[in-house]
């Protein structure tokens, strides 16, 4: 099967880097593009590339990911969005809900669930984009 082509967003090089080498290990994702800020993320989703899953930080180098959620709800992507944030309130949660995430998941004690519906998209047993199971 062939891997997930993600994007990432996301401005901690260590943690980009950790992400990265385990999604591509444990998950069949395939990283095809990467943003540190929210003009950087949003100036890659307007060239159109095809992609299945956008994983996005919430605090960024500048600007933040729920305003790429916004542009990415607003030019419809069609790929599944997930956040990643050390700031997974409830009303973080409810927010990124609004803006189309599909899923969030907090980087302290969540990175396995994400590995895990990561695989679930892989294998199809994933809920349809735009359903938080």
């Amino acid at each position: 099967m062939s891997p997930l082509r993600t994007f990432i967003v996301e401005d901690n090089k260590v943690i980009y880097d950790n992400l990265v080498s385990t999604l591509e290990e444990l998950a069949n994702v395939e990283v095809i593009g990467h943003a540190v800020d929210e003009q950087g993320a949003v100036q890659w989703l307007s060239q159109g590339d095809r992609f299945d899953l956008m994983i996005v930080d919430i605090f960024l180098l500048s600007g933040s990911g729920l305003g790429v959620l916004k542009a990415a709800q607003e030019a419809q992507v069609p790929a599944r969005r997930v956040v990643l944030t050390n700031y997974a309130t409830a009303d973080i949660r409810k927010r990124c809900t609004l803006l189309g995430a599909d899923r969030v998941f907090d980087k302290s004690c969540e990175l396995e669930d994400l590995i895990a519906y990561c695989e679930r998209i892989s294998d199809g047993s994933a809920t349809k984009p735009g359903s938080l199971q």
